[in-house]
């Protein structure tokens, strides 16, 4: 006992604590330092981790988009079935989940494939034609100056035969090579449709024991955590569940009414290939302040290739349409779910896009505004404890009159 109370003493002791202390800075360099040194191993070894748990992301990533709505089944059966049953109604929540889900997939493919197919060997055939066309057209145009229709013809003449030189010698050539390609491609094709294939199988698996999954995840973290940082941490991954509900939600119900109007538009215009510019449109939409160009430049030149002026007339269209959902129908629907400024949705799309590509285009700013509430709480809390108050540092509304 006197052991005991001699070595707390000792740990007391101020020199102890700054060794120990340099000791474990010294340690994490260290660590720090292999990390850095050995980044490629760390690096593989990280995408192979990936790569073997990619099922299982993609069914957490399901689980989590179909939580919601197996929740509302569930007690919407509950309400339903006799007493007998209503054990039942949580597998019947999760069945009427995934036949929603493969309904949605399947929707989507037998719009999309079709469409592109045909707009494809459209392209094919009419591109040729319609490159002479306009090459006349504009030919007709310089008839009074000659000078500039020269320049014109040799620069087509020129790409002309610039594209035949590429088909014949490096095209051609180079067919084998492509044809390897092809087959590494179909091979990635069908190990990520495996994956996503395993990955509902897991989502299944989530959904059923979303509660047990829950209370496990809980008591890990009160255990590690004790109760005043578990609270703290359970109230900010609530946070972040809201944020990422509320915000992806509103934006796929958002997306499928810009879809359906511009579906609209695109019948009573008589648009070219209308269903699969308006899947495009509204798919691309989900993605906040780039999505609207990221799907409206590759369909209006779609849509130019067959008329020029139906691809002004909805170019100006779209503009049109995303001013409406940007300042209307997006704000009735989305509110200020983020609470973030322009700037900082610029700077998370940018950001998180750059990352994680297209998905992190779509959870970059859900992501940040969840670190952004993380950051500023620990600045309020900072600032509380040195005493000084946070409208010493209030940005005012307006400036003051001279």
């Amino acid at each position: 006992m006197a052991d005991l109370e001699e070595r707390k003493v000792k740990i007391k002791n101020p020199w102890i604590k700054g060794m120990l202390a340099g000791f474990g800075a010294l340690a994490l360099a260290i660590l720090l330092f292999l990390l850095l040194y050995n980044m490629d191993i760390v690096s593989q070894g990280f995408r192979k981790a990936m790569s073997i748990l990619r099922p299982f992301i993609i069914g957490g990533a399901i689980a989590y988009l179909l939580c919601p709505l197996c929740n509302s089944a569930e007690r919407w059966f509950e309400k339903l079935l006799p007493q007998k049953i209503k054990k039942w109604a949580n597998g019947f929540a999760v069945a009427v989940s995934v036949i929603f889900l493969v309904a949605i997939v399947y929707l989507l493919i037998i719009m999309i494939i079709p469409q592109l197919y045909t707009s494809i060997v459209t392209l094919t055939e009419t591109l040729p034609a319609q490159a002479e066309k306009f090459m006349r057209d504009i030919m007709r145009m310089l008839d009074d100056n000659e000078t500039i229709a020269g320049y014109v013809n040799t620069i087509y003449e020129n790409l002309r035969r610039a594209f035949d030189n590429w088909i014949n010698n490096k095209l051609l050539p180079d067919m084998s090579t492509i044809i390897s390609g092809v087959g590494t491609g179909v091979k990635s094709v069908i190990s990520v449709l495996l994956d996503t294939i395993i990955g509902v199988i897991v989502a299944v698996y989530c959904l059923s024991g979303r509660r047990t999954f829950a209370r496990q995840a809980k008591m890990v973290l009160y255990s590690i955590t004790g109760q005043r940082w578990g609270d703290i941490l359970r109230d900010e991954a609530g946070y972040a569940d809201k944020m990422f509900n509320s915000f992806l939600s509103g934006k796929f119900v958002d997306s499928a009414i810009i879809g359906v109007i511009c579906y609209l538009f695109c019948i009573i215009a008589r648009m070219p290939n209308s269903l699969l510019v308006s899947v495009i449109i509204g798919i691309t939409n989900i993605i906040p302040f780039f999505g609207p160009f990221i799907g409206a430049i590759p369909m209006s030149l779609l849509i130019l290739i067959e008329d020029p002026m139906k691809a002004l007339i909805f170019a100006i269209f779209i503009l049109i349409l995303q001013q409406i959902d940007g300042n209307i129908i997006g704000p009735k629907i989305l509110g200020d779910s983020t609470g973030l400024s322009s700037f900082w949705v610029l700077f998370a799309i940018m950001v998180f896009g750059g990352v994680f590509g297209f998905i992190g285009m779509i959870i970059g700013v859900p992501l940040f505004a969840v670190i952004y509430d993380i950051l500023e709480k620990l600045i309020k809390r900072g600032l509380a404890r040195k005493n000084i108050a946070e409208e010493k540092y209030a940005v005012p509304d307006e400036a003051p009159e001279e």
